[in-house]
């Protein structure tokens, strides 16, 4: 899995203003900003972006993603 795969599924999964994502293949970092965070507890919001890519994570094709989640007012 690529880092642009993992960037995609979240994209197309949760309207975001922005993904940025790094990783080596198996382990992932995603920094996400998305409106839809607004008035959203942090566990409710990475719950939100796991939602996108959880059929890879069960898979196992997909093992770790480490998230930041942002609405953004806070990334500004």
């Amino acid at each position: 899995m690529t880092e642009n795969e993992v960037q995609q599924m979240i994209e197309q999964g949760l309207a975001c203003e922005s993904v940025q994502v790094g990783g080596d293949g198996y382990h992932f970092e995603a920094i996400v900003v998305s409106s839809a965070f607004e008035g959203k507890r942090p566990v409710a919001r990475q719950q939100m972006v796991y939602a996108t890519v959880q059929e890879h994570i069960s898979s196992g094709e997909l093992h770790a993603l480490s998230l930041k989640t942002l609405t953004p007012k806070e990334a500004s």
